[in-house]
């Protein structure tokens, strides 16, 4: 426990560009080596879902609402059997026939589940798409969003791409009826997008990852970082997200995509059962969040 406890707080220090990167990761493609695709792309969405089916069913819900035209999804959730309520939204979903995008539901022991990178890792070197978009269940591919990522994708080399622009709420209390309706009988849900407001993106955060398919299945996601692909017994936080910028050698690059949502909330269904310590976070992630949106009111002034 003690040496995971160092080696996270040195992969930490590490992602901040003081580690060269290639010292763990020597395999990543050369831009001039990774294909140029053009025409019909195929994208791999990659989510994951833990207690979350309220949210969940929004964005399973964006991909009927609002299918692709102009390129091919397969949408993977990793979950566990034991969520019943995740379980029985994606065999809801499974039913429905949609042009363009194929369900691909894969469901892993919850302690694979708790550490994100598993899944990621998992989708990232089995993948046959062109590009893989590592997302949250708490995002929307709303109107013109797949089909504009198409136009952006075409003839592109770059490892990491993002959305410079995303459309979210403000933090959503449990009880909030956007939330409450998510919770009720597997549903197509749309979803009302007047309470939410847009945000300036400048790097490839955790639910923006857009990687090229040739770098995923070279280098998966932190593969080359053993600690990042142990099972935990609780929900891991999320550190890897930095690291995998930092073993691309990237923060990622901007692409203008419309139709990007994203439901932001104040409880977590990863803080589990201990509730002193579920309501020290949500006081934590309130005042990170307000702190956040001034930082970027003050830069846009």
């Amino acid at each position: 426990m003690m040496w995971n406890t160092i080696k996270l707080a040195f992969f930490r220090f590490a992602a901040g560009g003081k580690v060269p990167a290639q010292w763990f990761e020597p395999n990543l493609p050369l831009r001039q080596n990774r294909a140029a695709k053009t025409g019909q792309l195929q994208l791999e969405v990659v989510s994951h879902c833990w207690n979350y089916s309220h949210f969940l069913v929004y964005q399973l819900s964006s991909l009927v609402l609002f299918p692709p035209h102009k390129l091919d999804v397969t949408m993977t959730v990793f979950y566990s059997p034991e969520d019943v309520h995740t379980a029985q939204l994606l065999a809801f979903f499974k039913t429905q026939q949609v042009p363009g995008v194929t369900w691909n539901w894969q469901p892993i022991p919850k302690q694979s589940l708790f550490r994100r990178s598993i899944g990621r890792n998992r989708a990232a070197l089995a993948t046959t798409a062109d590009w893989v978009w590592f997302t949250d269940c708490d995002l929307m591919f709303r109107e013109n969003c797949l089909d504009s990522l198409a136009a952006s994708l075409q003839g592109r080399q770059d490892a990491l791409l993002f959305p410079q622009e995303e459309r979210t709420t403000d933090l959503l209390a449990e009880n909030n009826p956007m939330l409450q309706t998510g919770n009720k009988e597997p549903k197509v849900l749309d979803i009302d997008t007047t309470a939410f407001t847009s945000r300036t993106i400048t790097k490839a955060t955790g639910p923006l990852q857009i990687a090229h398919g040739d770098v995923c299945r070279k280098v998966g996601y932190c593969q080359a970082i053993g600690l990042y692909q142990q099972p935990v017994n609780s929900f891991a936080k999320c550190h890897e997200d930095r690291a995998f910028r930092w073993l691309l050698r990237t923060q990622g690059k901007a692409i203008n995509i419309p139709g990007v949502y994203r439901i932001r909330h104040v409880a977590k269904g990863r803080y589990g059962e201990n509730k002193a310590h579920s309501k020290l976070r949500k006081i934590l992630r309130v005042w990170q969040s307000r702190w956040r949106d001034q930082l970027q009111r003050d830069n846009s002034e």
